[in-house]
């Protein structure tokens, strides 16, 4: 894990949004955390944020700091802009990470690195936390980095 002062994404790309539920996951990795929720109930991990378990229904949600590293599940490689500030931009990667300290939970993000380079399934990944401070308001994304 670590902090990238370049960044893989331009600027002029909209802030995520800030609302209650997602608060505790923003806050962690601006402090460089990866941080999910988990049921007290069930001990069930989950991601995206949701008021509820999505096993027990339980509304007795955690967030616990887990191990920012994981596996590649699956991989796209976009190579058409989604936003204006994207333009120029492509392709780039984009990879659903498997957390196998998480109960095998599944986070979305990019791959930093060639955008060309070969992808392989279940290759080890590690998070990259970036900063952008100029937002407002401020925040840090979660990227990905291939381990070794």
């Amino acid at each position: 894990m670590s902090t990238t002062p370049s960044r893989a994404l331009p600027g002029g790309l909209p802030a995520p949004a800030s609302e209650p539920l997602t608060a505790p996951y923003w806050v962690g990795t601006r402090a460089g955390r990866l941080v999910i929720q988990r049921c007290r109930g069930c001990g069930g991990w989950q991601w995206g944020p949701e008021w509820v378990c999505h096993r027990c229904h339980s509304f007795d949600l955690a967030w616990e700091e887990v191990p920012p590293c994981g596996r590649i599940y699956s991989w796209e490689r976009p190579h058409h802009p989604v936003h204006p500030a994207l333009n120029g931009h492509t392709p780039y990667i984009i990879v659903l990470v498997e957390l196998p300290q998480a109960g095998n939970v599944r986070m979305v993000g990019n791959l930093l690195g060639d955008p060309r380079q070969e992808i392989g399934i279940a290759a080890e990944v590690e998070a990259v936390f970036e900063p952008h401070d100029e937002a407002d308001p401020p925040y840090t994304l979660v990227q990905w980095r291939v381990v070794g």
